[in-house]
Protein backbone atom coordinates (compact mmCIF):
# COMPACT_ATOMS: atom_id res chain seq x y z
CA UNK A 1 0.00 0.00 0.00
CA UNK A 2 1.03 3.61 -0.64
CA UNK A 3 2.07 5.39 2.56
CA UNK A 4 2.63 8.95 1.27
CA UNK A 5 -0.01 10.97 -0.56
CA UNK A 6 2.63 12.98 -2.47
CA UNK A 7 3.19 9.88 -4.63
CA UNK A 8 -0.43 10.10 -5.82
CA UNK A 9 -0.01 13.82 -6.58
CA UNK A 10 3.01 12.94 -8.73
CA UNK A 11 1.35 10.21 -10.80
CA UNK A 12 -2.21 11.62 -10.92
CA UNK A 13 -1.88 15.41 -11.07
CA UNK A 14 -5.39 16.07 -12.43
CA UNK A 15 -7.32 14.86 -9.39
CA UNK A 16 -10.48 16.72 -8.39
CA UNK A 17 -11.93 16.59 -4.89
CA UNK A 18 -15.44 16.98 -3.54
CA UNK A 19 -16.44 17.30 0.12
CA UNK A 20 -19.48 15.03 0.29
CA UNK A 21 -20.62 15.61 3.86
CA UNK A 22 -19.60 17.26 7.12
CA UNK A 23 -21.45 16.42 10.32
CA UNK A 24 -20.83 16.73 14.07
CA UNK A 25 -20.30 13.59 16.14
CA UNK A 26 -20.32 13.42 19.92
CA UNK A 27 -18.64 11.27 22.52
CA UNK A 28 -19.75 11.07 26.14
CA UNK A 29 -16.90 11.65 28.60
CA UNK A 30 -16.67 12.10 32.36
CA UNK A 31 -16.53 15.88 31.88
CA UNK A 32 -19.55 15.90 29.53
CA UNK A 33 -19.90 15.63 25.77
CA UNK A 34 -17.02 16.07 23.38
CA UNK A 35 -18.08 17.25 19.92
CA UNK A 36 -15.93 16.69 16.86
CA UNK A 37 -16.49 17.22 13.12
CA UNK A 38 -16.49 14.31 10.68
CA UNK A 39 -15.89 14.80 6.95
CA UNK A 40 -16.21 12.57 3.89
CA UNK A 41 -14.15 13.50 0.81
CA UNK A 42 -14.17 11.84 -2.62
CA UNK A 43 -11.41 12.44 -5.15
CA UNK A 44 -11.14 11.34 -8.78
CA UNK A 45 -9.67 12.29 -12.15
CA UNK A 46 -12.83 11.49 -14.18
CA UNK A 47 -10.71 8.96 -16.05
CA UNK A 48 -10.96 5.69 -14.15
CA UNK A 49 -9.55 6.53 -10.69
CA UNK A 50 -11.52 7.18 -7.49
CA UNK A 51 -10.66 7.52 -3.80
CA UNK A 52 -12.69 7.91 -0.63
CA UNK A 53 -11.56 9.22 2.74
CA UNK A 54 -13.23 10.04 6.05
CA UNK A 55 -11.69 11.85 8.99
CA UNK A 56 -12.87 13.09 12.37
CA UNK A 57 -11.26 16.10 14.02
CA UNK A 58 -12.02 19.00 16.33
CA UNK A 59 -11.87 21.52 13.49
CA UNK A 60 -13.61 21.35 10.12
CA UNK A 61 -10.52 22.34 8.11
CA UNK A 62 -8.38 19.67 9.80
CA UNK A 63 -10.96 16.93 9.16
CA UNK A 64 -11.31 17.92 5.49
CA UNK A 65 -7.53 17.96 5.03
CA UNK A 66 -7.17 14.58 6.73
CA UNK A 67 -10.01 13.05 4.71
CA UNK A 68 -8.41 14.32 1.49
CA UNK A 69 -5.09 12.66 2.39
CA UNK A 70 -6.83 9.38 3.25
CA UNK A 71 -8.78 9.54 -0.02
CA UNK A 72 -5.53 9.84 -1.98
CA UNK A 73 -4.06 6.87 -0.12
CA UNK A 74 -7.14 4.73 -0.82
CA UNK A 75 -7.35 5.52 -4.55
CA UNK A 76 -8.40 2.60 -6.76
CA UNK A 77 -8.76 1.96 -10.52
CA UNK A 78 -12.28 1.70 -11.93
CA UNK A 79 -12.93 -0.64 -14.83
CA UNK A 80 -15.19 0.79 -17.50
CA UNK A 81 -16.90 -0.96 -20.37
CA UNK A 82 -19.52 -0.76 -23.11
CA UNK A 83 -23.22 -1.33 -23.56
CA UNK A 84 -23.78 -3.12 -26.86
CA UNK A 85 -21.34 -2.20 -29.63
CA UNK A 86 -17.71 -1.60 -28.67
CA UNK A 87 -16.94 1.70 -30.40
CA UNK A 88 -15.49 4.89 -29.01
CA UNK A 89 -14.24 5.27 -25.45
CA UNK A 90 -15.61 3.10 -22.60
CA UNK A 91 -18.58 4.91 -21.07
CA UNK A 92 -20.36 2.65 -18.54
CA UNK A 93 -19.72 -0.18 -16.08
CA UNK A 94 -18.74 -3.50 -17.73
CA UNK A 95 -21.21 -5.71 -15.83
CA UNK A 96 -23.97 -5.49 -13.22
CA UNK A 97 -22.31 -4.94 -9.85
CA UNK A 98 -23.51 -4.43 -6.28
CA UNK A 99 -21.77 -2.62 -3.45
CA UNK A 100 -22.80 -2.66 0.17
CA UNK A 101 -22.13 -0.88 3.43
CA UNK A 102 -24.30 -1.30 6.50
CA UNK A 103 -27.90 -1.67 5.36
CA UNK A 104 -27.29 0.19 2.07
CA UNK A 105 -27.06 -1.75 -1.21
CA UNK A 106 -26.16 0.07 -4.45
CA UNK A 107 -26.68 -1.81 -7.72
CA UNK A 108 -24.99 -0.44 -10.87
CA UNK A 109 -26.39 -1.52 -14.25
CA UNK A 110 -24.78 -0.78 -17.66
CA UNK A 111 -26.67 1.79 -19.74
CA UNK A 112 -26.65 2.79 -23.45
CA UNK A 113 -24.52 5.69 -24.61
CA UNK A 114 -26.25 9.03 -24.01
CA UNK A 115 -28.35 7.87 -21.04
CA UNK A 116 -26.39 9.82 -18.45
CA UNK A 117 -26.13 9.05 -14.74
CA UNK A 118 -29.54 7.85 -13.55
CA UNK A 119 -28.68 8.08 -9.86
CA UNK A 120 -29.21 10.04 -6.66
CA UNK A 121 -27.21 13.22 -6.20
CA UNK A 122 -24.79 11.56 -3.75
CA UNK A 123 -23.89 8.58 -5.92
CA UNK A 124 -23.95 10.77 -9.07
CA UNK A 125 -21.01 12.82 -7.73
CA UNK A 126 -19.00 9.66 -6.97
CA UNK A 127 -19.74 8.10 -10.37
CA UNK A 128 -18.88 11.25 -12.31
CA UNK A 129 -15.52 11.59 -10.52
CA UNK A 130 -14.80 7.95 -11.41
CA UNK A 131 -15.31 8.68 -15.12
CA UNK A 132 -18.59 6.80 -15.59
CA UNK A 133 -20.75 8.59 -18.17
CA UNK A 134 -23.85 6.36 -18.46
CA UNK A 135 -25.30 4.03 -15.83
CA UNK A 136 -28.57 2.94 -14.24
CA UNK A 137 -28.58 2.62 -10.43
CA UNK A 138 -30.81 0.94 -7.89
CA UNK A 139 -30.38 1.43 -4.14
CA UNK A 140 -31.88 -0.26 -1.08
CA UNK A 141 -31.64 0.30 2.64
CA UNK A 142 -31.28 3.48 4.66
CA UNK A 143 -29.71 5.72 2.02
CA UNK A 144 -30.33 8.75 4.25
CA UNK A 145 -27.21 7.59 6.10
CA UNK A 146 -25.06 9.40 3.59
CA UNK A 147 -21.73 8.01 4.78
CA UNK A 148 -22.87 4.43 4.15
CA UNK A 149 -24.40 5.45 0.81
CA UNK A 150 -21.07 6.90 -0.36
CA UNK A 151 -19.17 3.83 0.86
CA UNK A 152 -21.60 1.44 -0.87
CA UNK A 153 -21.16 3.28 -4.19
CA UNK A 154 -17.38 3.24 -3.75
CA UNK A 155 -17.51 -0.49 -2.93
CA UNK A 156 -19.49 -1.18 -6.12
CA UNK A 157 -16.88 0.66 -8.22
CA UNK A 158 -14.09 -1.24 -6.46
CA UNK A 159 -15.70 -4.55 -7.47
CA UNK A 160 -15.54 -3.78 -11.21
CA UNK A 161 -12.12 -5.44 -11.50
CA UNK A 162 -13.22 -8.37 -9.32
CA UNK A 163 -15.42 -9.81 -12.09
CA UNK A 164 -13.50 -11.96 -14.57
CA UNK A 165 -15.03 -11.45 -18.03
CA UNK A 166 -13.94 -13.59 -21.03
CA UNK A 167 -11.70 -10.84 -22.45
CA UNK A 168 -9.55 -11.10 -19.28
CA UNK A 169 -9.13 -14.89 -19.48
CA UNK A 170 -5.60 -16.18 -20.03
CA UNK A 171 -5.21 -17.86 -23.44
CA UNK A 172 -5.91 -21.59 -23.16
CA UNK A 173 -3.41 -23.97 -24.76
CA UNK A 174 -5.17 -27.08 -26.01
CA UNK A 175 -3.29 -30.38 -26.24
CA UNK A 176 -4.22 -33.51 -28.19
CA UNK A 177 -5.09 -36.61 -26.20
CA UNK A 178 -2.35 -39.26 -25.81
CA UNK A 179 -4.33 -41.70 -28.00
CA UNK A 180 -4.38 -39.20 -30.85
CA UNK A 181 -0.81 -38.02 -30.30
CA UNK A 182 0.63 -41.57 -30.43
CA UNK A 183 -1.88 -42.96 -32.94
CA UNK A 184 0.78 -43.79 -35.58
CA UNK A 185 2.91 -45.64 -33.03
CA UNK A 186 -0.09 -47.54 -31.63
CA UNK A 187 -1.25 -48.53 -35.12
CA UNK A 188 2.10 -50.10 -36.09
CA UNK A 189 2.72 -51.54 -32.63
CA UNK A 190 -0.68 -53.28 -32.52
CA UNK A 191 -0.11 -54.79 -35.99
CA UNK A 192 3.31 -56.11 -34.93
CA UNK A 193 1.85 -57.52 -31.72
CA UNK A 194 -0.94 -59.27 -33.64
CA UNK A 195 1.46 -60.77 -36.19
CA UNK A 196 3.74 -62.06 -33.38
CA UNK A 197 0.71 -63.59 -31.64
CA UNK A 198 -0.41 -65.34 -34.85
CA UNK A 199 3.15 -66.67 -35.39
CA UNK A 200 3.20 -68.18 -31.88
CA UNK A 201 -0.18 -69.80 -32.44
CA UNK A 202 0.98 -71.36 -35.73
CA UNK A 203 4.14 -72.74 -34.08
CA UNK A 204 2.06 -74.26 -31.30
Amino acid sequence: PIKEFQIIDKFLPKLKDDVMKICPVQKQTAAGQRTRMKAWVVIGDENGHIGLGEKCSREVATSIRGAMILAKLSIIPVRRGYWGQKFGAPHTVPVKITGKCGSVRVHLIPAPRGTGLVAASTSKKVLSLAGIKDVFTSSKGCTRTEGNFIKATFDALARTYGYLTPDLWTPTQFYTSPYQHFSDYLKTHIKEHQSQKQGRQMQA
